[in-house]
């Protein structure tokens, strides 16, 4: 359902987390857009691949949240992301996506963005060293 609709969802996701959070938005100023929304395809993509082998996905999304605190995303940002994904995967797929996909979705959210979360505040800030 995701990939045959990939262009659509990941419009329409940018498209509302920049209306949900002026925040989020500053921090894709200047972004090639079209090139973030393949990055985001294809993260989900591996996303759902991958969910069912933890032990090869949790180090490439902890890598991911490392990289994102670089770019200056706050802990705060994953709750409009995440907002923002269920959203858009509504309002693309409609009907097609049920509850139990929806909750699937969620869950599946919850642990990337607990990863990330935790890698993106373990990450020293820019200029410090730890010895």
């Amino acid at each position: 359902m995701i990939s045959a609709n990939a262009d659509t969802l990941t419009e329409r996701f940018y498209e509302h987390l920049f209306d949900i959070d002026e925040s989020a938005a500053r921090l894709f100023a200047g972004v090639d857009m079209t090139l973030q929304r393949t990055r985001l395809a294809q993260a989900l993509a591996v996303v759902v691949h991958n969910i069912d082998d933890p032990e090869s996905l949790m180090p490439a999304v902890a890598g991911l949240g490392r990289r994102h605190a670089g770019y200056g995303v706050e802990d705060r940002h994953f709750d409009s992301v995440g907002d923002a994904l269920l959203w858009a995967l509504s309002d693309v797929l409609g009907a097609e996506l049920d509850q139990a996909h929806r909750d699937a979705w969620a869950n599946a959210y919850a642990l990337i963005a607990s990863v990330m979360r935790r890698a993106l505040l373990a990450r020293p800030a820019a200029g410090l060293q730890v010895s």
